[in-house]
């Protein structure tokens, strides 16, 4: 009977912990306004859940789209494959995303995140007012095209103007036009280096070296090619300037 009661109190103890413990979590405590704002717990909770699909915002409502698209096209034509390896190109594209979205970084921490931390806004009202600099950065990068696609799909005619869209027609609208215009620069970028592998190949088949490959011999002189103009400067310097037009 004894080992039968221990048994029992471990099975339902955890559980009878856990269902006090719920609501503490989800209490929803009253603010100053006279509204309702989460509990700490559920705040932290939130954060946390958010900080899992960070880096899918990252990719959705940022420069990072554009610049590692751009870059691992910029290695295809060099014809380098693991050179930068993934890593670089990773960090490089991170470090070039934080510099193009500082004036976005800055607007959120000084009209949502400082108010929120002293207690000026609430959760929610801190949210809205964060994203409509992330908004703004979006609708200048989205081309007209792109957006109008998404409204006739989504079939909404209560959308006057791009400012009155929601995220969920922003969001798609925004990503399309970035892979656009990725590929557009890749292309430019291609071309160069492409002409010299058609030189390459064109002098080796004069010369009967069928058996040898060409880009073995073209790839040095793209690497030169690339050293002497300055690529990484004017590849960079394109990018980020590509979104303060």
């Amino acid at each position: 009977m004894i080992r039968f009661l221990v048994i029992a109190a471990v099975l339902f103890l955890p559980s009878i912990a856990f269902a006090q413990a719920e609501p503490v979590v989800l209490k929803l405590a009253g603010d100053a306004a006279g509204g309702q704002s989460y509990s700490l717990s559920m705040q932290i909770l939130i954060i946390m859940t958010l900080l899992t699909v960070l880096p899918a915002v990252l990719l959705s409502t940022s420069a990072f789209v554009r610049i590692i698209i751009v870059l691992s096209i910029l290695r295809q034509a060099l014809g380098t494959a693991q050179t930068p390896p993934n890593q670089v190109l990773l960090g490089v594209a991170l470090l070039l995303t934080f510099f193009v979205m500082s004036p976005v970084i800055n607007e959120i921490r000084a009209n949502a995140a400082e108010p929120y931390a002293a207690g000026e806004l609430t959760m929610q009202q801190a949210l809205e007012v964060g994203l409509q600099p992330l908004k703004t950065f979006m609708i200048n990068q989205t081309r007209e095209s792109d957006f109008n696609l998404f409204v006739d799909i989504s079939r909404r005619t209560d959308i006057e103007s791009v400012e009155d869209a929601p995220m969920s027609i922003i969001i798609p609208s925004f990503i399309v036009s970035e892979l656009k215009t990725a590929f557009q620069i890749g292309f430019l970028i291609f071309i160069p280096f492409l002409v010299i592998d058609l030189v390459v190949s064109s002098v080796l088949m004069s010369m009967g070296m069928m058996m040898l490959s060409p880009m073995l011999i073209s790839l040095p002189f793209k690497i030169m090619l690339f050293v002497l103009v300055d690529g990484w400067a004017l590849i960079m310097g394109t990018l980020a300037g590509s979104f303060f037009v």
